[in-house]
């Protein structure tokens, strides 16, 4: 672990790799970050902070804080592989199971808000945890302020207007916008910083109106992502989601970036083969938005849709290096 941290015992920003920034939240981002720790040390996570459920909406009505949550997940999912790491990842992951008001409180959510009223700062409270877990990167918010998500959804009564990230991702009806409250949230210095430096960033898999488009909708981090030089990659789901995407192909699922960001252009499209639903259909919508397509199995296998973190390190390793050689060819790799 000591490998991992400076003379300070800090994580070190880049001990090796390419630099990514991440974007996304809950099991989406923490599958990317375990995938991405494989074949890099300068990695950023960037991480959506409009939960309002469970324990982390429990302690941002009460405390008026972040909600911890999604960056507990992505802290535990950057712990480094030792005994010291694998424990303290479980110690934040762990849950209280009580009849009183601590039930399925996270520990780790707890300590992070903690941090935060001891230091007074957020991101240097992330650090410190970061610090604990010799985390193989760094995890930032990517706003100041806790945002809500809202969203005008289809239902078979007409449109009808939902608020909250819970709301939004179980509602029944069709999703055909969302708008995030504040709408110009303030993004952290850090946030942007790691975006102007990243060679590569990647967005995606995750909860798709409520974990992976709301970067998108941030307008400094939509100009940052727009402008960057870094490459970006695109992980698509291996399932749609019930109440938020079951009406999607995969290729709409690319086409709903493009139409909340429509002068976002791709690299790649990371695609698992046997869950897209029409190869040619998403490898159009991958075309026009100046992205290769790359089928690979990225899965577990079998019936749980489940990434496989070496898999898709692999894949990621390969888009990477592939896109690298073969600039300007949009074209669709097979594995």
């Amino acid at each position: 672990m000591t490998g991992l941290l400076d003379s300070d015992g800090w994580p070190r920003r880049g001990a090796s790799g390419t630099r990514v920034v991440a974007f996304g939240g809950g099991h989406g981002l923490s599958a990317t970050l375990r995938a991405l720790k494989h074949i890099t040390h300068e990695l950023t996570a960037v991480v959506t902070v409009a939960d309002d459920g469970g324990s982390s909406g429990r302690l941002r009505a009460e405390m008026d804080v972040l909600p911890p949550g999604d960056l507990r997940m992505a802290l535990a999912a950057l712990c480094d592989d030792t005994e010291w790491g694998l424990t303290w990842r479980d110690v934040m992951q762990h849950r209280f199971k009580t009849k009183g008001e601590l039930d399925d409180h996270a520990l780790g959510n707890l300590l992070i808000v903690g941090l935060w009223q001891l230091l007074g700062d957020q991101i240097d409270g992330l650090d410190w945890i970061a610090r604990l877990l010799g985390a193989h990167g760094r995890v930032l918010p990517m706003a100041d302020v806790p945002l809500e998500i809202e969203a005008d959804l289809e239902t078979k009564d007409g449109i009808s207007t939902v608020r909250g990230q819970c709301e939004v991702a179980t509602a029944p009806g069709i999703v055909h916008d969302v708008r995030l409250i504040p709408e110009n949230p303030t993004v952290p210095a850090e946030v942007l910083t790691a975006i102007s430096e990243a060679e590569w960033v990647v967005l995606g898999p995750g909860s798709w109106y409520t974990s992976v488009l709301p970067h998108l909708l941030v307008p400094q981090l939509h100009d940052a992502l727009v402008s960057t030089n870094a490459r970006r990659a695109l992980i698509l789901n291996l399932t749609t989601q019930v109440g938020e995407t079951d009406e999607l192909s995969a290729g709409d699922h690319v086409r709903v970036l493009a139409k909340h960001a429509p002068d976002l252009a791709l690299d790649v499209v990371i695609a698992e083969p046997a869950m897209v639903d029409d190869i040619g259909d998403l490898e159009d919508a991958a075309r026009d938005l100046g992205a290769r397509l790359l089928l690979r199995q990225v899965s577990i296998g079998g019936t749980r849709p489940l990434h496989d973190p070496l898999r898709l390190a692999a894949a990621l390793r390969d888009a990477f290096e592939g896109v690298l050689g073969e600039v300007g060819r949009p074209e669709t790799w097979l594995a």
